[in-house]
């Protein structure tokens, strides 16, 4: 079973990189973040004529994720518990049915947080809080499960190419850092990590300055695996040359293999 989640940076935009990307690679199932487009908005057929199943958690012009899956899918819930007043729509979960095991699926787009200190920052670290919670429940349920999105965080200083350029940025605070360290300790795989530990892997280049030209880039898209998960890794890696593709996203995919 191969995962991958994939920030698009919008689905309009991107329609035609994503349709390569999914021709070419072939994932099983595709965790889309900033897909920005409600749900009826999302080109459903399209991807479904692919062989696809959907499913989206949208909002108009910003944030929304989705799930292509060509397995069966179940259970699909939408939103991040613990804020009903939160209408951000930056989580999507569903339970995957492979040929051998289910796998529990979470696509997150966890939130910026910059300028930092501010409201922003304030709500990034109170979702990664609502984040840990949620993911301890998900954990008692000793099922494959995996976490997998834009996390909006560098979790280690190997994982820019210029750490110094980030110190004040709220990808790399140490709040940050240490709400991301809090999860990952919950028992969690940073899967990339885990095979792949050398420097200079990176998941996002910043449109401005020449970055991706520079290799001037940072990792912040992430596949965090339960121990039953962890236990079921193949292979894992990142499709960096979809950034040089046509009107690329700023973001590649990142995928992983399960034995499921």
């Amino acid at each position: 079973m191969k995962i991958a989640t994939f920030n698009i940076n919008g689905i309009k935009a991107r329609f035609e990189a994503l349709t390569d990307w999914l021709r070419e690679f072939r994932p099983d199932v595709a965790l889309l973040q900033e897909i920005k487009s409600v749900d009826d908005g999302f080109p459903h057929e399209h991807f479904e004529d692919m062989g696809y199943r959907v499913q989206t958690h949208g909002q108009k012009g910003f944030n929304g994720v989705a799930i292509l899956s060509r397995l069966p899918l179940e259970d699909v819930t939408r939103g991040l518990p613990g804020d009903a007043g939160d209408e951000q729509a930056r989580w999507i979960e569903a339970t995957v049915i492979g040929d051998r095991r289910a796998v529990r699926v979470c696509g997150l787009y966890l939130p910026n947080g910059n300028p930092a200190p501010g409201p922003k920052y304030d709500y990034k670290l109170a979702w990664m809080a609502r984040m840990e919670t949620h993911a301890r429940a998900l954990l008692a349920q000793e099922m494959p499960l995996v976490l997998a999105g834009d996390y909006n965080v560098i979790p280690q200083d190997q994982d820019a190419a210029r750490p110094e350029a980030w110190r004040q940025d709220a990808l790399a605070l140490p709040q940050s850092r240490a709400a991301f360290r809090r999860i990952v300790h919950l028992g969690f795989t940073d899967a990339i990590r885990a095979r792949l530990p050398q420097p200079g892997l990176y998941s996002f280049w910043d449109y401005q300055a020449g970055a991706w030209e520079k290799n001037n880039g940072i990792r912040i898209d992430h596949l965090l695996l339960s121990p039953q998960a962890s236990d079921l890794l193949v292979d894992c890696g990142i499709d960096t040359a979809v950034r040089a593709g046509d009107k690329p996203s700023d973001h590649v995919p990142v995928w992983i293999t399960l034995d499921a």
